[in-house]
């Protein structure tokens, strides 16, 4: 005879495994370990590493925000995802929303992709770097369109 409380619970842990499993988060990049998406190099600089991920929870990592930026403007296939994340540099390891994100290229920035380019967590920063350093800040629609030339 089955237990019915016992197959509850296993009913329970299962529907809770299942929905865990689902869910669509920014995952851990584990630099030194994981491979750009576009390029191919090792993930190893937290000032420029990024990352997206699908809106079905399928997580990819890029050395540099112009490899993320290219892959998107390769594939045209931003609708499909669920985050879009650049890493701050002035709080490397730290992503933050690359729509949001302002960027600045300029000669003053070793990316590893040689593009001068970094992404900033707001307008102010970006604008302060630019004024003591140099560069040209754009927003997320510029500097892709800057990009794709």
């Amino acid at each position: 005879m089955i237990n019915f409380n016992k197959s509850l619970a296993v009913i329970g842990f299962l529907l809770f495994l299942s929905l865990s499993s689902c869910s669509v988060e920014p995952q851990e990049i584990k630099y030194g370990n994981v491979h750009c998406h576009h390029c191919d190099m090792t993930v190893v600089d937290k000032s420029h590493a990024a990352e997206y991920v699908t809106k079905k929870g399928k997580a990819y990592f890029f050395d540099a925000a112009e490899c993320l930026i290219m892959k998107l403007n390769d594939d045209k296939n931003e609708h499909e995802m669920a985050f879009i994340l650049v890493s701050d540099i002035n709080n490397p390891g730290n992503l933050i929303d690359a729509v949001s994100a302002s960027f600045v290229v300029s000669e003053a920035i070793k990316s590893p992709m040689g593009a001068n380019l970094a992404s900033f967590n707001s307008q102010k920063t970006a604008d302060d770097f630019s004024a003591k350093n140099g560069g040209i800040v754009y927003n997320w629609s510029t500097i892709k369109s800057q990009l794709s030339k």
